[in-house]
């Protein structure tokens, strides 16, 4: 029997191989990078080369979904405006219901509950992304969630989605992160861990930093380039000291 054919059927050794292969197309999409300061969260993704005639503004890897939260995917970008979609009327419809706005902890795991779904019933196929989730909670700290195409969701002080390198980007974030990062520190921090898969530096970038109250701002191409050309005049130096020392 072809256990990857149906999406309800385990295999023989536990795997439901359809959301196996979601995850793979993720893996497949471009890197997302999150990184919790002390009173900002900064998202980082990777925009792939477009086309000459393509407008840029139609290619959004980060989007708003309420006042006080925005998200980052990796993965089908179809798929991805479905399930903003579904989330952005959740948003309201919470709204309307208790007249106050949701949390970032409530999206998370209403976008979890809605990709578990996705796994269970037949005559569907799951969401081919995961997300990173950025805003601050109702006390006023800065939170990070990821959602998977399983329908799990956890929250993270560093998290880097999608790509090939995902696992050498992990390992950086973990050796460098640090409680308390003032916001310049986390924005070069995902630009550093982006420029491991990024060819063209500040071009293929976009660059998220969401501050109290739901404030989003998306930083210029200039004020990124600046921070790359930094890192590698740092790259550089470190190069050349290392003969000399020798």
């Amino acid at each position: 029997m072809s256990y990857d054919r149906a999406i309800t059927v385990f295999s023989p050794d536990g795997h439901l191989f359809q959301v196996e292969y979601a995850m793979e197309a993720v893996r497949r999409g471009s890197t997302a990078v999150g990184v919790r300061g002390k009173d900002c969260v900064v998202l980082a993704v990777e925009r792939r080369a477009l086309a000459k005639l393509q407008d840029p503004r139609t290619i959004r890897k980060i989007v708003s979904v309420d006042e006080r939260s925005v998200l980052a995917f990796a993965g089908l970008t179809a798929d991805a405006r479905v399930l903003i979609n579904k989330t952005r009327m959740e948003a309201q419809s919470y709204r309307l219901t208790c007249e106050d706005a949701p949390s970032v902890e409530y999206l998370a795991r209403y976008i979890a509950r809605t990709q578990q779904k996705y796994t269970q019933r037949g005559g569907v196929r799951p969401f081919g992304i995961a997300t990173l989730l950025a805003g601050f909670s109702e006390e006023g700290q800065p939170v990070l969630y990821q959602t998977d195409p399983a329908g799990t969701h956890s929250e993270w002080k560093a998290q880097v989605i999608g790509g090939r390198n995902a696992k050498s980007l992990r390992e950086f974030l973990e050796k460098n992160w640090e409680e308390g990062l003032e916001e310049e520190k986390a924005v070069r921090m995902g630009v550093q861990a982006l420029l491991e898969v990024v060819d063209s530096g500040a071009k293929n970038m976009e660059i998220c930093v969401v501050r109290p109250g739901g404030g989003k701002a998306i930083m210029d191409e200039k004020d990124v380039d600046a921070i790359v050309k930094e890192i590698e005049a740092e790259a550089e130096e470190g190069k050349a000291s290392k003969p000399a020392e020798e």
